[in-house]
């Protein structure tokens, strides 16, 4: 029996690699000691996925979210939803699907705001056809963070086991960047990013390093003053607020191992700036997690993958690693919860 309740999986696009990647997940669950999860989706896709891929693999519906842990080990539970597989092709998209896709997504976030389930991990999903059928958010966090209520500020952090990075800036343009990168942006990702280490991971005062935005953070000015008028400023109310934080480091001496001891997390300007270094230690075992929310939620750190899916050979360490992450979140969420109502 697991120390967590289950942990709901959406399915993500269903012509992508998620519904494999969903099976392969469960297919390792003893190697992988991965607490009860169940997959929100109609039986059918499930069921067409393992045989087309060759897999000897049960899948199970379940009336009850609580019956997860009862057929985890022998067949994957499906949390049935409305759907079929008759507009299903792997490797294509299709807006036909898309109320599989979001349906998926709502009953994940409502099974996990109710306390039913422990955390959402979230397969990728295909903004594209999306937005055909209707979609009208910018993307898949803006979805959750809509579902979570008003005022809810989401935070992406990328992590692996040697690191955690959080962007400051996004999906813009990187002469974009210097424009939208504010001292109350900086301070609102610091407060965030904090108080869910601190709710999330166990991390009592977690350190924050925060990268300069310019070559060599600006050195004094002489390449660029982002860091002198923005950056500092920010960093230094902060502190004083009583914040662990320190910066603007260079970015490119701050991601190597002995520098990585002397910090949490490491928050950047930029996308890349953040993506690279987390990508480039751990390509397949990244994790995006969304920092903000009244509720868990992971990710792999992938996208659909449509170039590959239904051939079989989708790796799904990322997604393992998402579970992980989530149920280690999940009990430290729980331990701290515990600890404030016996104070």
């Amino acid at each position: 029996m697991s120390d967590i309740k289950p942990i709901a999986m959406t399915l993500g696009e269903p012509g992508g690699i998620g519904p494999e990647l969903a099976i392969k997940a469960w297919l390792a669950r003893a190697e992988h000691n991965l607490p009860p999860f169940f997959i929100l989706s109609p039986k059918i896709i499930m069921d067409q996925t393992t045989e087309a891929l060759g897999l000897q693999v049960k899948t199970k519906v379940i009336d009850e979210v609580s019956q997860t842990g009862k057929f985890f080990e022998d067949a994957l539970p499906v949390f049935e939803i409305p759907g079929n597989g008759e507009d299903i092709k792997p490797g294509t998209a299709s807006s036909k699907t898309a109320s599989i896709v979001i349906d998926s997504i709502i009953h994940g976030v409502n099974l996990t705001r109710s306390g039913t389930a422990s955390a959402v991990v979230t397969n990728p999903i295909q903004k594209s056809v999306l937005y055909q059928a209707g979609f009208n958010h910018p993307g898949h966090t803006e979805f959750l963070a809509e579902l979570s209520g008003p005022g809810t500020i989401p935070v992406m952090m990328l992590a692996n086991s040697q690191l955690r990075v959080v962007p400051m800036t996004i999906h813009i343009a990187l002469s974009e960047v210097p424009k939208q990168l504010t001292a109350e942006i900086i301070k609102q990702l610091v407060r965030i990013t904090t108080a869910s280490l601190q709710r999330d991971l166990g991390l009592k005062k977690p350190r924050l390093a925060i990268a300069g935005l310019n070559p060599h953070a600006g050195e004094d000015g002489s390449m660029g003053d982002e860091e002198i008028k923005v950056i500092r400023p920010a960093i230094m109310e902060l502190r004083d607020e009583g914040f662990d934080v320190v910066g603007p480091l260079p970015a490119d001496t701050m991601f190597h191992a002995e520098a990585r001891a002397n910090y949490d997390v490491a928050l950047c300007p930029y996308h890349d700036q953040a993506l690279i270094p987390v990508k480039t230690l751990d390509f397949h075992g990244g994790v995006n997690v969304t920092l903000g929310l009244p509720f868990i939620r992971t990710s792999p750190d992938h996208g659909t993958a449509l170039d590959i899916a239904g051939k079989g050979i989708a790796r799904p360490d990322s997604l393992i690693a998402a579970i992980k992450m989530a149920a280690d979140m999940a009990r430290k969420r729980a331990a701290g919860n515990a600890a404030s109502q016996g104070a």
